[in-house]
């Protein structure tokens, strides 16, 4: 019974952050030099044209374990306007999401020169996600709800956000899932709001040693649920001559947890975990590496999490700003 408890514990604050988050699941992505992934506002933003490319896994050497890929471009087009593209595909265990989102984005430069960064822009994303539910593999015990087919179901939603970056300083806020969309593949179970709030800001400062720090926060919320939790990021440069080398450390914990059976009593344990980073820019190319770790009394496996993200940046036009900036840099 106790193994059983702990089971239970283990699927509620692991979907928190994979089964739960219809769409692209939030995890440290954005830290990898791609805001865009999460903030549609962010689309056009910087003075190149970004291509972004990522490939996470959970817990290796486990069948079915979740994973996500992700493919993102977004550029400039004209002087106010943004547009961006996102392509992934995301696995837990017998359920799947794939999908695509178109952006627009609209930026208003306040600034009296093209040196002085003091931007306000906007965003909306349009994307079609399918659902799919592998009911083949079940096995053959006889259920009325259960098909032994593939089930799929798509539907359509929006985001919607602005981002403020003046010099050192930035701040975004994004509503992802704006619309109340009913799906079918779950039938009763599900709900229609799929609604979250993102609210996200950071400062860059220092120059000694040609060494930057960058502090941040993200703050999701949802609706439905009223889930919460908080990412307390350090990120830090180092200028070299082709580029820059930089390292990140991000905490997660969320707000709500759950209580399991520990021996004679009751424990209660809230989803937190460790992740550090690192990362290159040669020239216009970018690497990063991400590893997870779950930490707590309770956890699947070893609770690690592994992720690469390979970048591109293409058509640089603009001068940089005079700024400690590297998201629009």
């Amino acid at each position: 019974m106790e193994f059983r408890i702990k089971v239970l514990f283990i699927f509620f604050i692991t979907s928190f952050y994979s089964y739960s988050q219809e769409g692209i699941p939030v995890y440290s992505d954005y830290l990898s030099d791609n805001y865009y992934l999460i903030h549609p506002s962010m689309a056009g933003a910087a003075n190149c044209t970004k291509i972004r490319l990522t490939a996470r896994k959970q817990w290796f050497g486990q069948e079915d374990a979740p994973s996500l890929q992700t493919l993102s471009m977004n550029g400039r087009i004209g002087e106010r306007s943004g547009a961006g593209i996102i392509l992934f595909n995301d696995k837990n265990g017998y359920h799947s999401q794939k999908g695509v989102k178109l952006t627009y984005a609209h930026h208003i430069m306040f600034s009296r020169d093209e040196i002085d960064l003091n931007q306000l822009s906007f965003g909306i994303n349009a994307g079609l996600i399918q659902n799919q539910l592998d009911e083949t593999k079940f096995g053959t015990t006889f259920d009325p709800l259960v098909t032994g087919q593939i089930q799929k179901d798509s539907y359509f939603n929006v985001d919607v956000g602005a981002s403020y970056n003046y010099l050192d300083f930035y701040a975004h806020a994004t509503v992802q899932g704006l619309l109340e969309t009913r799906r079918d593949l779950y039938t009763d179970y599900e709900s229609d709001n799929l609604r979250k709030y993102l609210l996200s800001a950071g400062y860059v400062f220092g120059k000694r040693e040609n060494i930057t720090w960058e502090p941040s926060i993200l703050f999701q919320l949802f609706d439905k649920t009223k889930q919460k939790s908080i990412d307390l990021n350090m990120k830090a440069y180092k200028s070299m001559d082709f580029g820059s080398l930089w390292a990140a450390l991000s905490y997660r914990r969320s707000f709500d947890g759950a209580e399991y059976r520990a021996g004679s009593g009751i424990s209660s344990q809230k989803l937190q975990y460790f992740t550090p980073i690192i990362g290159v820019n040669f020239n216009n190319f970018m690497f990063a590496y991400t590893y997870s770790q779950v930490v707590g009394d309770v956890k699947f496996d070893t609770g690690a999490y592994h992720q690469i993200t390979l970048g591109v940046n293409l058509f640089c036009k603009r001068e940089r700003y005079d700024c400690n900036c590297p998201a629009i840099n």
